[in-house]
């Protein structure tokens, strides 16, 4: 490996706006078994079906319905 590196012509990376972010998210059991069954059925990864989702939701400027009991 070298010593130092020459970025002075690099360009930035066009697929960084697409990257991911890692976080943690509780969910209830009832919700996480319906994205894992409905995934399961449309053989695509669970988060790949929650983030579908959300941004369908972002997309379409949805606003949750909160009730409380």
């Amino acid at each position: 490996m070298r010593k130092e590196y020459d970025f002075s012509n690099s360009s930035p990376n066009p697929y960084a706006k697409r990257l991911k972010k890692a976080i943690t998210i509780r969910i209830d059991q009832d919700a996480l078994e319906y994205f894992k069954d409905t995934a399961n059925a449309m053989h695509i990864p669970y988060q790949t079906l929650i983030n579908m989702y959300l941004k369908d939701c972002v997309a379409h400027k949805r606003k949750p319905t909160l009730r409380w009991k």
